[in-house]
């Protein structure tokens, strides 16, 4: 009998979805103001900044929600660990990516749109739809 049931619903109904669509509005408006405020270097910096957040947390939520229900209980644990692993590991690639490929690069506009979209995930409780109860 199979114990993991995967997750049928579309990933825009997946509770995650309403934070990695602010981190990435977020991104987006920070990236703007920046390119106009600051001129193009730290503009696309700052673009890149984001991705390197975004886009690692994208790959977390596709690993995490993966499973639902009780009986999958081990298959969540272990798909969020991966998730975990695999997320770390693709943010440092990517940031060594960005500081190697990346000529003329502005580190502050890079790190500072980097915390910011990463502090999106502080409000995910007031973004997320679904409300998780106390056993």
């Amino acid at each position: 009998m199979e114990t993991r049931t995967l997750n049928r619903l579309p990933f825009y109904q997946w509770p995650v979805f309403p934070v990695l669509v602010a981190q990435f509005a977020v991104l987006l408006l920070s990236a703007l103001a920046l390119w106009q405020w600051k001129g193009a270097v730290s503009g696309y910096s700052g673009l890149c900044g984001g991705l390197i957040a975004w886009l690692p947390n994208v790959y977390f939520a596709f690993k995490a929600f993966r499973f639902t229900g009780a009986r999958a209980a081990q298959a969540i644990v272990r798909s969020f660990y991966a998730g975990e692993a695999g997320k770390l590991i693709l943010t440092a690639v990517l940031f060594a990516l960005a500081f190697v490929g990346v000529k003329p690069l502005a580190p502050i506009a890079l790190f500072g749109v980097f915390l910011l979209t990463q502090s999106v995930s502080w409000f995910a409780p007031l973004l997320m739809r679904t409300r998780l109860s106390r056993p």
